[in-house]
């Protein structure tokens, strides 16, 4: 048999390659639409999204695209869901990684930055200043949020009190540190300055284990 025939012989039978059902094909015209829109939002926010953009940049139909999210703000909200449970999805897995060793306080910073310091926070708050106007939007950003930080948070504290801090000492220093991060998210407004943050983190970092070397030392 020739290495010709032989390919030949292995093609699968027709019949044999599994379709994709109506409800796959849904969810993938779903995503390639959010996933356009959070494109369109990252470059030109909330006001200068129109859904006719995001229908030419994720290669479908206008009708197809009004089927699943017949409004302006349907849209907007699956896709601040999507960024939101994606930000979930990284930090939970970044904290069972954690979980089994490694510096703690360093991985939450990596974290918190990764969000708050990144493009898809700055959809999220355009969203909610957006929500000024709209307080339905406004709502419901928050009400993801809630839900997708407070998750994000609940894994980094079964971190911090693995390594033996009492849950109210960790939610003390977890808290701190978020806070820290958030503060540069605002800051970062009028002053980006990705070296200072840097050198500002690491200050942090050595304060906190400090205090950390304390709460375990009086705990014993």
């Amino acid at each position: 048999m020739s290495s010709i025939d032989s390919v030949i012989s292995k093609k699968p039978a027709r019949g044999t390659l599994k379709r994709r059902t109506q409800a796959e094909r849904s969810d993938e015209m779903r995503q390639r639409l959010v996933e356009a829109a959070a494109r369109v939002l990252h470059e030109k926010g909330y006001a200068g999204l129109r859904t006719d953009e995001v229908s030419r940049a994720a290669k479908v139909s206008r009708g197809a695209q009004q089927h699943h999210f017949p409004t302006k703000d349907s849209l907007v909200l699956a896709t601040a869901a999507h960024l939101l449970t994606k930000s979930l999805e990284r930090g939970t897995a970044r904290a069972q990684a954690a979980s089994r060793g490694g510096d703690p306080i360093a991985a939450i910073m990596s974290d918190a930055a990764d969000f708050f310091l990144g493009p898809d926070f700055n959809v999220i708050l355009d969203l909610v200043l957006a929500g000024s106007k709209n307080r339905a939007l406004r709502d419901e950003v928050y009400q993801y949020s809630r839900a997708n930080r407070w998750a994000v948070e609940e894994a980094w504290l079964k971190v911090l009190c693995d390594t033996g801090l009492p849950r109210a000492k960790a939610e003390s220093v977890l808290w701190l540190t978020l806070s820290l991060i958030r503060g540069f998210a605002v800051r970062a407004l009028w002053q980006r300055d990705e070296k200072l943050f840097a050198s500002l983190m690491s200050e942090w970092k050595l304060i906190i284990a400090a205090h950390i070397n304390v709460l375990k030392g009086v705990k014993r």
